[in-house]
């Protein structure tokens, strides 16, 4: 029932070419949707099964189908995607705060690919081809929507994905078949944000940095974790200046004088005002 997705590989700048398709990247989760006798079972990319926290997609007019794609919220206020909502969606597990999300903050599906078809599996076809097939799809559903795409002006798009202050795009080759692993054939560009931080102290058991940012008063406050993209050089260039700075620790944390800095790349601040997966990138001298 379940088909691993197909994933993509990074790219390091936004790019175009005749042999590519362009998508918007949509800031939501993978989903793997699987229509079988009636019956509708939602998966993410590690086979978990999510469907009974999306009941507004159980419905739809196919069957025997099995569709790719993202599920996302949509901020009712500023009409931006909005991750943590589908997040605190995906988290639900009383069935009476599933059914009020469902009204009050609904999700969509949004397709980008169809794999099998009247129980035909279509994955060995060219994506162009898995394309046209996927438009010609009724889904009888308001909540199932498609991804858009543009031919060969990957650049183009991405200067509109950054003016949305989307999460990025992706590339994808128009004869690509789909194969249930990472391939260059699909690419991935992130519409990075960076920061300047402050290091404030660090984990005890596990690698992790505390980081801050100065408030409106100048004051500092707390900005989350760097766990991501330090070199093993990094790190002991960071642990030989911090011993020298400790201004007490706990169990678990140890406390530094705000003095190191450091630029990070991250997705996006959370509401609470948090870096949201942030890379290191260098310190700042």
């Amino acid at each position: 029932m379940f088909n691993p997705p197909m994933l993509a590989e990074t790219a390091e700048a936004p790019f175009s070419h005749p042999d590519f398709i362009f998508e918007p990247k949509i800031d939501g989760h993978r989903a793997i949707l699987v229509r079988r006798n009636g019956t509708t079972h939602i998966f993410t990319r590690h086979k978990t099964d999510c469907t009974r926290q999306y009941p507004e997609l159980h419905d739809i007019a196919l069957d025997d189908v099995v569709l790719d794609g993202e599920i996302a919220c949509t901020d009712p206020e500023t009409g931006m995607i909005d991750f943590e909502s589908v997040m605190e969606r995906f988290s639900a597990r009383r069935a009476d705060r599933i059914q009020a999300f469902s009204i009050r903050k609904p999700v969509n599906f949004v397709v980008f690919d169809v794999l099998q078809l009247n129980g035909i599996d279509i994955r060995g076809l060219p994506l162009m081809r898995r394309k046209e097939i996927l438009s010609q799809l009724d889904f009888g559903n308001p909540h199932i929507t498609l991804t858009p795409y543009i031919d060969t002006e990957g650049e183009r798009l991405f200067d509109e994905v950054r003016a949305r202050k989307l999460e990025g795009m992706v590339a994808k080759r128009k004869e690509s078949t789909y194969v249930s692993r990472r391939s260059p054939a699909w690419q991935k560009v992130i519409n990075w944000k960076y920061a300047e931080v402050v290091i404030t102290g660090y984990r005890k058991d596990e690698f992790g940095w505390l980081t801050a940012i100065p408030d409106e008063n100048g004051n500092l406050r707390p900005a989350g974790f760097i766990e991501l993209g330090v070199t093993p050089f990094q790190k002991k260039a960071f642990y030989g200046v911090a011993k020298l700075i400790v201004v007490g620790e706990n169990r678990d944390f140890v406390f530094l004088e705000p003095r190191i800095r450091a630029r990070v790349k991250m997705r996006n601040w959370t509401k609470s005002g948090l870096l949201r997966s942030p890379v290191f990138v260098d310190f700042v001298i």
